[in-house]
């Protein structure tokens, strides 16, 4: 799903944000990259959601060698990667079952279409019932899930994840990750930036480590 080889990112000012980064990720593989503020954590997802373009090396995702990606493509290309984030980035003046909708009527899907889509992706992050509640409502697990929901609605084959849980005490991150292994489980592979490290070794996953900008581990299993 994700084919990453010698990949390497150089800013105008000279600065390498990633340098000679090679891994792979299979469908329905769940993995974590770690590493301090500016390791190159949020630009490593940037490169796979073609914000930016690489500097050197081979990206390819889904197929497709995101290099050689045109402007035209890429709005197709993200469309089937999901995308969370630490803040979940809810409107607040939107109701869950409006938000998780967003996506869906940019897209242009046909309404009813769209209504299931929005109802089975609340189902599967248990938050149906509150479809008609407005975020402020919701505890800080509720409101990242309903992100997570956002994110799958288009049912993406990829799942990206930028520190997912960094505001969330540990009960909550825990949840956070149980609906992330309910999407692994189902196919979906998933990419999760964290610094987290005490919840990382919680959980029997791949780590792979970066250090300004280099990757210094790569670890199958994270609590070895």
């Amino acid at each position: 799903m994700i084919k990453i080889n010698k990949l390497s990112k150089r800013y105008g000012d000279g600065q390498d944000a990633l340098t000679n980064i090679n891994f792979e990720i299979g469908k329905g593989e769940m993995s974590f990259v770690t590493g301090h503020s500016g390791a190159g954590k949020s630009t490593l997802l940037k490169l796979i959601l073609a914000i930016e373009k690489p500097s050197g090396g081979d990206l390819i995702v889904n197929g497709l060698n995101l290099n050689k990606l045109s402007r035209r493509e890429i709005p197709y290309h993200r469309r089937k990667i999901g995308t969370v984030f630490q803040d979940h980035q809810l409107l607040t003046d939107r109701t869950v079952f409006e938000n998780v909708l967003l996506p869906l009527e940019i897209s242009g899907f046909p309404v009813e279409d769209a209504k299931r889509r929005v109802r089975a992706a609340l189902d599967k992050v248990g938050l149906l019932k509150k479809e008609k509640i407005f975020p402020a409502a919701l505890s800080g697990g509720e409101q990242q899930r309903v992100g997570i929901a956002r994110a799958v609605v288009n049912r993406p084959s990829i799942i990206l994840a930028d520190e997912p849980t960094g505001n969330l005490d540990p009960n909550l991150s825990a949840e956070v990750m149980k609906v992330f292994e309910q999407f692994k489980n189902v196919g979906v592979s998933l990419l999760v930036a964290s610094h987290d490290t005490s919840l990382i070794k919680t959980l029997n996953y791949r780590v792979i480590h970066l250090d300004h900008g280099r990757m210094v581990n790569d670890i199958g299993i994270s609590n070895e």
